[in-house]
């Protein structure tokens, strides 16, 4: 395999397959001398687990591990994982894992050290400067999925777990100070996993290239990162062990929260309270309620995404565009419907109104004003 890489944008970041053999040489380089490993509880059994904790010990790391982290990452997770970070004596996270693992781990190293409750630090405005920046511990990113991005992210979502509302919390060192992409690792995931996050990535891309907001560097990534997905996310769902596949789709990722710093929108805040109150998988809601976001958003994109079919190949203009995430979702195995995924009498109106509060509502191409939503939620594919 020829795909390997240092590259220091938006972080410093080691690709390649095998480079899981360089954490104690990342850890160094983050100045973290007795980290925790924080991943979720799917994986913390894992050979590709134990064998990353064998790799912290030969190098002197220890094998610290915390893995009480739930699919939507909440308050609770995140007082554990304080809690086995200081009774450890810790001095960095290692986050490991799927967007869950490395959303708490992040929060883990935020927050260790803050006296504010973490809601006081939702990405609204610049509640971020209410944070003590020098309490805040350092975190190594080691994805083991293709999909949320948040290896290269500078916030986490916590999910509220009284109010079932999911909350962006965001400071700017909250992102890791080394990634290790090692393709590698992803190669277990189960095809639904595969698939599910991997259509996070193209909603991330998706969503950025369709953003009002100008940010012509992240417009430029996001078309890339589609092309990456249409490309091998296919391929990796089929060929599990294809590595330029999973290692594409994991440049996919990455690039798909380095663009959205442009924006999101409509797709991720109907996904977000859907995924809080019903506890489905995000990257995979993100899939079913692509299209519908699609048709609501038509009128303001249609020209947008016909370049952007152009790009990739695909005829047909918007409808061709369209047509294709139709085609893709089925290709590889997304649900149809919401009641396939599990979500099984939704209330709609707590849906509109999670959706009103979210904060990727700014980036969608049409405001998303009651009416708009209401109808968009109106729209989706239930059953």
């Amino acid at each position: 395999m020829t795909l390997t890489g240092n590259w220091s944008y938006p972080t410093a970041i080691r690709f390649g397959a095998g480079r899981i053999k360089e954490i104690g040489e990342a850890c160094a380089a983050a100045g973290i001398e007795k980290p925790i490993l924080i991943t979720d509880r799917g994986l913390a059994g894992l050979p590709i687990t134990q064998s990353t904790l064998d790799l912290m010990d030969t190098a002197g790391l220890g094998r610290a591990m915390f893995a009480d982290v739930d699919p939507n990452p909440n308050e609770d997770n995140l007082a554990a994982g304080i809690a086995a970070f200081k009774a450890g004596g810790h001095d960095g996270v290692v986050a490991f894992g799927g967007g869950s693992g490395l959303d708490l781990a992040k929060m883990v190293a935020f927050m260790t050290g803050q006296t504010r409750p973490v809601w006081d630090f939702e990405d609204i405005g610049d509640w971020w400067t209410r944070a003590d920046a020098d309490a805040i511990y350092p975190n190594i990113a080691i994805p083991t999925t293709a999909g949320t991005g948040s290896e290269v992210g500078r916030a986490s979502v916590v999910t509220n777990s009284a109010t079932h509302e999911k909350k962006i919390i965001f400071h700017p060192k909250v992102l890791p100070s080394v990634v290790i992409a090692d393709p590698e690792l992803t190669v277990g995931m189960p095809k639904p996993i595969t698939a599910g996050t991997g259509m996070d990535a193209f909603a991330h891309c998706l969503e950025a290239f369709s953003s009002p907001h100008y940010h012509p560097m992240s417009q430029g990534i996001a078309l890339e990162g589609l092309r990456l997905v249409k490309e091998n996310l296919p391929r990796a769902c089929e060929t599990p062990d294809d590595l330029d596949a999973r290692a594409h789709m994991m440049s996919a990722a990455m690039m798909g929260a380095t663009a959205f710093q442009k924006g999101l929108g409509a797709i991720h805040a109907i996904s977000h309270p859907i995924g809080a109150h019903h506890n489905t998988h995000h990257g995979t809601t993100n899939a079913v309620v692509m299209q519908a976001v699609l048709r609501a958003n038509r009128p303001a994109i249609e020209d947008r995404l016909a370049t952007a079919a152009a790009y990739l190949g695909i005829d047909g203009g918007f409808d061709g565009f369209y047509a294709f995430v139709g085609d893709l979702n089925a290709r590889i195995g997304i649900p149809a419907t919401l009641a396939a995924l599990g979500v099984e009498n939704p209330d709609r109106e707590v849906i509109l109104e999670g959706a009103m509060k979210d904060p990727s509502c700014g980036g969608n191409p049409i405001e998303m004003t009651e009416a708009y939503t209401r109808a968009l939620i109106d729209d989706l594919p239930y059953a």
